[in-house]
């Protein structure tokens, strides 16, 4: 049988980091391709109002939404990995179900809350009249998807967990070509507008969920799943949410930092909103590349802690910091000298265009340095310890931001994204410095040692 996993408690740490960082990336740069061939068809075909509707304020909503049921799932992928590295069965099982159980319960609670909830969130950004109503109409059918979006990730998350990162990615290239067939079907034969992007997106998460159901399913190893019985074990799921809930938390703060920003930027004009939508989705080739780097780092961390080798964690974060300045630094190239080029992916009208260059160039120097947030917040939650990178995104990043739009005078667009490199700074100074300072792996170690026998 083709291996699928790799062994990530053995062998050079750069070459195994990679193999599995690489299946992640893409699979991110596919799930991104969800709402940016959204947003190329409603660009397109539809036209900037509706441009600003799938992204802008909805997605920054819906990235909240998505972010704190993932964080909170990111809790799972901690505990089934160090089991996994251990070569703990029943933990590995337990972590899955409980895992699952807490997915499928707030995937629904979210999607009942969004639907109810989305005139009164986009009011409250102050979305313009004119992009209003395909706000609307997008978040509902989107939030609609929700608990088969919560399966898909926290599925894809357990094969993570076992060192399996190449079947998520699969599982996604058949969904985003699906999104894609789909899109152009509604909307530039079928004429159904942004509730026909909406509606294709729901339906192609609901196909990589069945996927990978059916992989969880199928295995006869200790990561089974079967819908059917599902349930949960009290003291993991306990500890998944110990472990998770800081992390959805620190996802929500990131979201409703940029919900001010992005309350800030709806008051400059319609142009403005679609450049900046447009700028998003550029923005976001970084930032999945630092996700997937993030993920690999915590699947790394997560199986070596788990096996007591803790001076492999130590050295993963060294070659990992290395290959996250390697590649910030390359992405950012790419942006500055071929940022036109994808704009007009997303639309003709060259003043949107412009502003969008103008917003890229200013912003994407400073992406090297987030390293230190990126890698050592996912090393250090893989480890068990996620409370502390909390608390510190908070200040850093969320209460900066925030209080940056409330009472630094911003004149244009820029001053109010300047807060964006100067949290990332401060944030990842803050993160090298609780590292440096040690005496979070001996509490971790701790935790764990009563962890593995409570099993």
């Amino acid at each position: 049988m083709r291996k699928v996993k790799n062994d990530l408690l053995n062998g050079v740490i750069y070459q195994q980091i990679l193999l599995f960082f690489f299946p992640v990336l893409f699979g991110t740069l596919f799930q991104q391709l969800y709402n940016t061939a959204d947003a190329i068809v409603v660009g397109n075909f539809v036209g900037k109002e509706a441009l600003g509707a799938v992204g802008g304020s909805t997605g920054t909503v819906i990235n909240l939404l998505v972010g704190f049921v993932t964080g909170l799932s990111s809790g799972a992928t901690v505990i089934i990995a160090q089991y996994y590295g251990s070569r703990q069965k029943d933990g590995v099982e337990k972590g899955v179900y409980s895992a699952m159980f807490l997915a499928i319960s707030l995937g629904a609670l979210l999607m009942a809350c969004g639907i109810i909830l989305a005139p009164w969130i986009l009011r409250t950004l102050n979305v313009p009249d004119a992009i209003y109503p395909y706000s609307l109409q997008y978040m509902r059918i989107y939030m609609s998807g929700m608990i088969a979006s919560m399966i898909y990730n926290t599925g894809a998350g357990v094969l993570r967990a076992v060192g399996d990162s190449k079947r998520p990615l699969f599982f996604l290239i058949i969904s985003c070509i699906t999104n894609i067939i789909l899109d152009v079907l509604f909307v530039a034969f079928g004429g159904m507008g942004v509730t026909g992007v909406a509606i294709a997106t729901v339906i192609s998460q609901l196909i990589s969920c069945l996927l990978t159901l059916q992989t969880l399913y199928i295995t006869h190893e200790s990561y089974h799943f079967d819908i059917r019985r599902l349930h949960y074990d009290p003291k993991i799921l306990k500890r998944i949410i110990v472990i998770g809930l800081p992390t959805g938390i620190q996802s929500v703060l990131y979201s409703v930092a940029n919900l001010f920003i992005q309350s800030s930027v709806n008051s400059y004009g319609t142009d403005t909103v679609a450049a900046y939508t447009a700028f998003g989705k550029i923005d976001a080739l970084f930032w999945n590349a630092s996700g997937a780097l993030g993920t690999a780092m915590l699947t790394f961390s997560g199986q070596n802690f788990g096996a007591g080798n803790t001076e492999r964690v130590r050295r993963g974060i060294m070659e990992g910091t290395i290959m996250y300045l390697l590649m910030s630094g390359a992405i950012a190239a790419i942006c500055w000298f071929g940022g036109p080029v994808l704009y007009r992916l997303f639309t003709p009208d060259q003043e949107v265009i412009r502003i969008g260059m103008s917003l890229l160039r200013f912003l994407c120097p400073f992406w090297p340095a987030f390293v230190f947030v990126e890698i050592l917040s996912s090393s250090i939650r893989a480890c068990g310890d996620s409370l502390v990178p909390m608390l510190m995104t908070a200040l850093g990043i969320g209460a900066l931001r925030i209080l940056w739009i409330l009472f630094y005078p911003s004149q244009t667009i820029f001053d109010s994204l300047l807060c964006y490199p100067i949290s990332w700074i401060l944030t990842s100074l803050l993160f090298l410095g609780y590292y440096l300072q040690g005496g979070w792996l001996k509490r971790s170690t701790d935790q764990r040692s009563r962890m593995m026998q409570a099993v």
